[in-house]
């Protein structure tokens, strides 16, 4: 089958397609004929090998896995002896390791029905961008009815997710983003939008119960004379683990956390409702096929994405 390869940290191009085995699957994966997957933060930081993915995978000098991409949709061709949740035939989407090829085994605990009224394409958009959104916003930040929430980044990938979301839980949202994309996500459901290319939201005076940094551009201090008592701020952002744990006991009641989202069945099913209900929905901005995947990586890493880009593996 083919497959995404990199054999050492770099640029878009160290990204080779190769032909390799079709994967085996344990007694609790099922086989997963890829449609499509998308591009994360996450996957482009393993590929650069940031100091802190050396740490936590091994790979200092090299990677530890050769294979990248985290979100998949597509469907079952082979379910294990303990599988009990799915069949073969389900269409599903979740996470995996490796989605950058035409076939991968999962664990049945990391993906879920796809919703049935989008496509692979859009279901293949969703899972770390929702899953980060709703983890930081309800799990981390603690949101209820009718707190100030302000999204910065709101029209990548995580912010337009985390504007829906907010939304969904009655906040007051306010996105930021560039000039380009004020109407659509006010669209999305933001009450007051910042374009940061004219205005710095930290110099307003106005407090938020909530600050979502999603592109990972905003400093402590800035965020913490921008939040209420009782207010957090959250990170999301890899390279911000170690000065959080280092620092953010200092700031008191004044709270910044980071975090990485993890992979849960339940909030794979509950965002598959929200879709299915009309909620949420994902937006993408580019399509790329496999044999695109540098060029997907070039246009996805300039930061400046309407919603996600997607790889198209298998059509239809």
């Amino acid at each position: 089958m083919k497959a995404v390869i990199y054999r050492k940290y770099g640029p878009p191009e160290v990204l080779k397609i190769e032909e390799i085995d079709k994967p085996s699957i344990q007694d609790d994966e099922v086989l997963l004929k890829i449609h499509s997957a998308s591009v994360n933060p996450y996957d482009w930081k393993f590929r650069n090998g940031i100091l802190p993915i050396r740490v936590m995978t091994g790979g200092f000098f090299k990677p530890k896995s050769r294979r990248l991409g985290a979100d998949v949709a597509g469907e079952i061709e082979q379910v294990g002896k303990n599988v009990r949740r799915f069949r073969i035939g389900d269409h599903v989407f979740g996470f995996c390791r490796g989605s950058y090829a035409e076939y991968v085994s999962v664990a049945e605990s990391r993906i879920s029905i796809k919703p049935k009224n989008i496509t692979f394409e859009e279901a293949a958009a969703v899972p770390m961008a929702a899953l980060t959104a709703l983890q930081g916003l309800r799990d981390k930040a603690g949101i209820r009815q009718g707190h100030k929430v302000l999204i910065y980044g709101a029209s990548g990938g995580v912010g337009h997710f985390a504007v829906q979301i907010a939304r969904y839980y009655g906040a007051e949202v306010t996105g930021v983003c560039s000039t380009s994309n004020l109407s659509w996500v006010k669209d999305l459901g933001a009450h007051y939008m910042v374009d940061y290319t004219k205005e710095d939201f930290t110099k307003n005076g106005k407090k938020y119960d909530i600050i979502f940094d999603t592109v990972g551009k905003l400093t402590f201090t800035g965020c913490l004379r921008s939040l209420t008592e009782t207010g957090y701020c959250i990170l999301f952002s890899l390279s911000g683990l170690i000065p959080t744990l280092l620092f953010g006991s200092l700031f008191g009641r004044k709270r910044v956390k980071t975090f990485i989202a993890k992979s849960s069945t339940e909030d794979f099913d509950f965002i598959r409702e929200l879709i299915e209900r009309g909620e949420i929905k994902p937006v993408i901005d580019r399509r790329y096929p496999l044999d695109r995947i540098v060029e997907a990586f070039r246009y996805a890493e300039k930061g400046h994405t309407k919603g996600k880009v997607v790889i198209e593996i298998l059509k239809g």
